[in-house]
């Protein structure tokens, strides 16, 4: 590539990066307190979409390079969200069988508090690749909103940032019996609400309750079909769209009402991965009971542009200058064109993979189950791996990247079993 085209395909970048913020700041402006540069409030960050600040970000480092690292007690593949100066996690305790929130602070890592939200009720099974405690928190600022798995429903709990309780309430029966594989989907914060999915071979449903109070605002009913993606709101074709995959179906719906918008078929039975979208064009990945990624036309018309039989099952893809990165489970990366499907290039690293990759600082990162993390530019020439960096023996959480700071939380080995820590990266808090 010459040195004209690597500045104008950065450029490009560089611009869309800036349209997905200036598009998404529309919803993070709803809540004062959240700045789209310095946190980090929910599942797949301030765009939803896994694009940070252009603030730079090590690219190169490991444990002995950290700022800081704070052991967490218990278990949990939840990611990491940041508020102010704080960081928060949830995590589950296998032994008393307790879920809980924990607080870290953002300069030193300390552990703040740990606020137990429930006891007892774990399912009788799980997939070894889920926990007790993977739904990610979100945050509007003021509040940290919770879900939960026990006693065989859903529960949703509000807390206030020092970790007092604020209503909780049952979101709905969750109990699957054709796949035990336990629950997933992150709480979605939209204007006034917080959006809950649900859907396993029972009455599955999406959920929208009140930020302030958790009255019940509307509900949707979703198909008896066990699926685990989170519900997304996207700015796509000129409006916001609470976007879904899962039940061979992608979905659209009012995120205001719950009032369906359009489905089109596609992406088989079950789903893991958040949708992504650049534009009027919406791309979902697949993988049970067979693989398919697509790209749809977001305008209504649910017309599929491409797709093809790879599949990102438990990871999202991510979207980003008119093209879709996809690091499959296998550990096979891809780049494709988003308005045709058109492979620009593929490259082998290593799987299995379940995390969830973030674009920050021009680099994209990308982690597997392994414990390494891949920093990649993107390009649609070729693949541009800058490092491998190894930082755990085991990675399921996505990274949350803010502030010139990068947050992920990893499980280690040790002579006792395994220990999860919570790491950052980067520069030292103001």
């Amino acid at each position: 590539m010459t040195v004209f085209r690597f500045a104008a395909s950065l450029l490009l970048l560089q611009l869309a990066a800036v349209a997905a913020l200036s598009a998404q700041e529309r919803g993070i402006a709803e809540f004062p307190k959240l700045s789209a540069e310095r946190d980090w409030p929910w599942w797949r960050g301030p765009t939803r979409n896994g694009i940070a600040s252009q603030a730079a970000v090590p690219t190169k480092f490991g444990p002995a390079s950290a700022v800081w690292k704070a052991p967490v007690p218990g278990r949990g593949h939840s990611s990491p969200i940041v508020v102010g100066d704080r960081v928060y996690l949830t995590t589950a305790d296998m032994q008393v069988k307790s879920q809980s929130v924990l607080a870290f602070d953002r300069r030193s890592g300390k552990q703040v508090w740990q606020v137990e939200i429930s006891r007892g009720g774990f399912p009788a099974r799980n997939h070894p690749k889920n926990t007790e405690a993977t739904p990610t928190i979100a945050s509007d600022g003021e509040r940290l909103f919770v879900t939960f798995f026990h006693h065989e429903q859903i529960q949703a709990t509000a807390l206030d940032l020092g970790g007092k309780q604020l209503w909780q309430k049952t979101a709905g029966p969750f109990n699957p019996k054709k796949y035990e594989y336990g629950y997933a989907p992150s709480p979605l914060v939209y204007r006034g609400s917080v959006i809950i999915a649900a859907e396993y071979d029972g009455k599955s449903f999406l959920l929208a309750l009140a930020r302030e109070s958790g009255r019940e605002l509307w509900r949707t009913p979703r198909p008896f079909n066990i699926s685990f993606s989170s519900p997304v709101v996207g700015h796509v074709a000129g409006r916001d769209q609470l976007l879904i995959s899962g039940a061979d179906h992608v979905t659209s719906y009012n995120p205001a009402t719950g009032k369906q918008l359009w489905t089109a078929a596609g992406t088989t039975q079950a789903t893991c991965g958040t949708l992504v979208w650049e534009g009027d064009t919406v791309i979902a990945s697949g993988g049970y009971p067979k693989s398919q990624t697509l790209a749809i036309k977001a305008d209504g018309s649910g017309r599929v542009l491409w797709e093809n039989n790879q599949n990102c099952y438990e990871q999202s893809l991510l979207a980003a200058g008119g093209y879709a990165y996809a690091l499959t489970g296998r550990g096979i990366l891809y780049c494709w064109r988003i308005s045709d499907g058109r492979e620009m290039w593929k490259e082998r690293l290593q799987g299995p993979v379940s995390a969830s990759p973030v674009l920050a600082g021009g680099h994209i990162y990308w982690a597997n189950e392994l414990g390494t993390l891949y920093v990649f530019r993107p390009s649609p020439e070729k693949c541009q791996l800058v490092a491998e960096n190894q930082i755990g023996d085991d990675a399921f959480p996505s990274p949350a990247i803010c502030g010139g700071q990068l947050f992920l939380r990893v499980g280690h080995k040790t002579p006792t079993g395994r220990q999860e820590i919570l790491y950052c990266f980067g520069s030292r808090a103001e």
